[in-house]
């Protein structure tokens, strides 16, 4: 398997979310599946053949991308919310990675998911749903309003591990509402849920995952 360039997060690396689901679906996860969990080692590196053998995802040179491990915690989920409760996207003015396929403003082919804060520290963000839409896409989605709830403190974070499971996958250009939300943080670790809603509001998809802040 190997992660298309178009799929990037920061520059050279693949976005953690769909990096993950991607790792996670070679393992044996699926929609309407138990969660499965995705640590990630190194950044997810792009347009390289990676092999997953039981449980360990490995470049060609041996090292540890991540390690996968079914039947994991995803989470209560997040309480649902209207996007238009919420402040401005603060990654429209400040954003650590512009070109991020799933909320980078500068990427007019990505997921276009912008989150705005809510007074109590969720994040939330419309988000229309492409027509190539796959397992991946989903778990893609869970990710940065997620991370956002962390990023709205000012510090700058990566995805360390992801657990997530997906009862459905959204209809093409169907109009979902995304959810994030803080749990905890401690040091450089950051704790979020995450919530995909259906257009009725029922919910799709949701996750919890670990954000590292980065050194400076």
């Amino acid at each position: 398997m190997l992660i298309p360039a178009r799929f990037n997060g920061p520059p050279g690396s693949g976005n953690g979310g769909w990096s993950a689901g991607a790792f996670a679906a070679a393992a044996g996860a699926g929609t309407a599946g138990p969660p499965f969990q995705v640590t990630l080692r190194v950044p997810p590196p792009l347009e390289t053949t990676l092999t997953v053998d039981g449980g360990k995802v490995l470049d060609p040179a041996g090292t540890l991308v991540a390690e996968v491990a079914p039947e994991a915690d995803a989470g209560p989920g997040t309480p649902p919310a209207s996007p238009a409760q919420a402040g401005p996207y603060p990654g429209l003015t400040d954003h650590p990675f512009p070109g991020c396929y799933v909320c980078g403003p500068e990427r007019l082919d990505g997921l276009r998911i912008f989150p705005g804060p809510l007074p109590d520290g969720r994040m939330v963000a419309a988000w229309t749903v492409p027509p190539d839409v796959t397992f991946e896409t989903v778990w893609a989605a869970l990710d940065c309003p997620g991370g956002w709830s962390a990023l709205q403190t000012g510090r700058v974070y990566l995805l360390g591990r992801i657990a997530a499971a997906v009862d459905a996958l959204p209809a093409a250009g169907e109009e979902c509402v995304v959810v994030g939300a803080p749990v905890s943080a401690e040091g450089r670790k950051a704790v979020v849920d995450s919530t995909v809603y259906a257009p009725d509001g029922s919910p799709l998809a949701r996750a919890r995952a670990t954000w590292v802040a980065l050194n400076r």
